[in-house]
């Protein structure tokens, strides 16, 4: 039986490195929080909420790296840095922002379907 696509291994490689990226829960939450205009850090994690500052961080830095958000620094006392979406990010806004309308509105039904699933395993 024929493959129905042609995947090349490199392009799966890239999806998958992107995805891990995308699919993560905290990048979705940040992604979101932004979408709404730039955020300082602070108010970003009190935003978020439960996000340690460490995670904090390692998800706005992968982020940056990544092309999705950039990092402004104001020449105050103290520093004043800003967070915000790139052109690249607010694309992004889009299906992360459709993905979770999609899970509120189906939690019901993936509730149901585990407890279903988990009765017939017992």
């Amino acid at each position: 039986m024929k493959p129905r696509h042609l995947h090349l291994s490199e392009d799966c490689r890239a999806v998958s490195g992107i995805l891990q990226r995308v699919g993560d829960k905290w990048t979705v939450l940040v992604i979101g929080k932004l979408g709404d205009g730039p955020m300082r850090f602070n108010e970003l994690r009190s935003a978020v909420g439960g996000i340690s500052q460490k995670m904090l961080t390692t998800t706005l830095r992968g982020l940056e790296r990544d092309g999705f958000v950039t990092r402004t620094v104001f020449p105050t006392i103290p520093p004043r840095v800003d967070y915000e979406l790139t052109d690249l990010g607010r694309e992004l806004l889009e299906p992360v922002t459709a993905l979770g309308e999609w899970a509120r509105q189906n939690t019901g039904r993936v509730n149901a379907a585990r407890a279903r699933f988990d009765a017939a395993v017992e």
